[in-house]
């Protein structure tokens, strides 16, 4: 009996306890994370796009360029990294730029003049060496940019940095290659056959 009333003791202070946890976790901790993504997170109107993954926005009357976080889509300019493009994926310039101008208009089209959330990675830098922000997209009705990209085949994952929705890209553009969606379909007798920087 004295066991048991003993038992009984501790499981009521262990519970009290979780119960004290839970409830300042609820209270204190939760609304400060909240707080933090909440002023993470900037609304702005895209004014142009220049690529499948890179546009501008004005913030704070500064024009900004933003770089989508995790994916990457096909040249569509000359460039040091149409040329790696190239060389990486045996495909000759003109395809690739070709494949980039699909990607663009793709963009243009789901966020041309539209206003979007930008929410910067929690592990990530903030700006890339071009000076870029590093951002994840979203529309207002919360539509994941980055993701419908390569969900419907209009950009890979990025796999040279780690980004935490890496697996969620990469699980992606696997079924959009396999479904042959987008630009991994027959884009005029030519296949985006990219294989990213591991």
């Amino acid at each position: 009996m004295k066991s048991l009333l003993k038992f009984s003791f501790k499981a009521a202070v262990t519970i009290a306890v979780l119960f004290l946890i839970a409830w300042f976790a609820w209270k204190y901790a939760i609304p400060k994370l909240d707080e933090k993504q909440g002023r993470d997170k900037t609304e702005a109107s895209v004014t142009k796009v220049f690529d499948g993954d890179t546009f501008e926005v004005v913030l704070n009357g500064k024009k900004e360029k933003v770089r989508m976080l995790g994916i990457d889509t096909p040249e569509r300019y000359d460039s040091d990294k149409l040329d790696r493009d190239s060389e990486r994926t045996k495909k000759d310039k003109q395809t690739i730029r070709k494949l980039g101008e699909l990607s663009s208009e793709y963009t243009t089209r789901l966020i041309g003049g539209k206003k979007v959330i930008l929410v910067p990675d929690s592990k990530g830098d903030d700006k890339d060496k071009y000076d870029r922000l590093l951002r994840y997209v979203y529309l207002t009705e919360g539509t994941f940019v980055n993701l419908k990209l390569v969900e419907d085949g209009y950009a890979s994952a990025f796999r040279r940095f780690n980004v935490t929705k890496q697996k969620e890209f990469i699980e992606a553009e696997e079924d959009a290659r396999k479904n042959k969606r987008g630009l991994w379909g027959d884009i005029e007798g030519n296949r985006y056959l990219e294989i990213p920087d591991k």
